[in-house]
């Protein structure tokens, strides 16, 4: 005999039914319209205990999110660090990275790459200094060139909006940051690493990343530091020993 379904019962099974179940016209016939015989009725119950126990369908990791109305997920990200205003217009180093990857920044979105700017600002009332360092206290001191919020923390490179721009207050890009987060929401897994200082920001940022389990490419030219040997030292020997890729900017892809 007939078996009266509540609608709201009906209503869970055709949105998580698929091909072959009742809803679908499949082992039961046609779609619920409030009763169905017996022998539909289990099928359905069983599907119905498979379907939840199975959970939602897992999206791939690059296949388009359409209800989101997002794009495919990438897996290589460009991570720019300390290009800023402040930077590039006091500290003459800085400013050699800027030509090779001003040429960089349109083949890798092109490419589909997320590209993400770090920079770097300290609070104007010292709150996020580290006690006793010296080193960030002369930051601290040398006011809009690193105050957050003036125009030395300004971005030194064609920002848009596609772009993401992270705001830190230490040398790696990962420390205090949300950057982790938002590269495993874009399903990266490949870093591709430029910027200012390479014994500093650069390194720290290297070693966080592979600690992270992404993988490690460092751009040579995209890359500089105040002392050209300690450049060179960590280009050739230091991050090669790490495992880390070694590339100039017109060879990345």
């Amino acid at each position: 005999m007939p078996v009266s379904i509540p609608e709201p019962l009906g209503d869970r099974y055709v949105e998580r039914a698929g091909a072959g179940s009742p809803a679908a016209g499949g082992l039961g016939g046609p779609c619920f319209a409030g009763t169905i015989a017996t022998g539909s009725f289990i099928h359905a119950l069983l599907a119905i205990a498979i379907t939840t126990a199975a959970g939602p369908a897992v999206r791939s990791p690059r296949a388009p999110d359409a209800a989101a109305g997002r794009e495919p997920f990438v897996t290589t990200a460009l991570i720019i660090g300390d290009l800023q205003q402040g930077i590039t217009s006091n500290y003459p180093f800085a400013r050699q990275v800027l030509p090779p990857l001003t040429e960089l920044l349109p083949r890798a979105r092109a490419a589909g790459a997320l590209v993400v700017f770090v920079r770097f600002a300290v609070r104007g009332n010292g709150a996020d200094l580290p006690p006793g360092n010296a080193m960030f206290r002369t930051f601290h001191e040398a006011g809009d060139t690193f105050h957050e919020g003036s125009a030395g923390t300004e971005i030194d490179l064609p920002v848009t909006d596609e772009d993401v721009v992270v705001l830190k207050r230490r040398a790696s890009a990962f420390a205090g940051t949300d950057l982790d987060l938002v590269l495993r929401a874009g399903g990266v897994d490949s870093l591709a690493i430029a910027g200012v200082a390479t014994s500093a920001m650069v390194a720290a940022t290297c070693y966080d990343a592979a600690d992270r389990g992404y993988q490690v490419t460092v751009l040579r030219d995209g890359c500089a530091d105040g002392d050209p040997a300690m450049h060179n030292f960590f280009m050739d020997a230091v991050f090669p020993s790490r495992g880390f890729e070694v590339v100039p900017c017109a060879d990345w892809s």
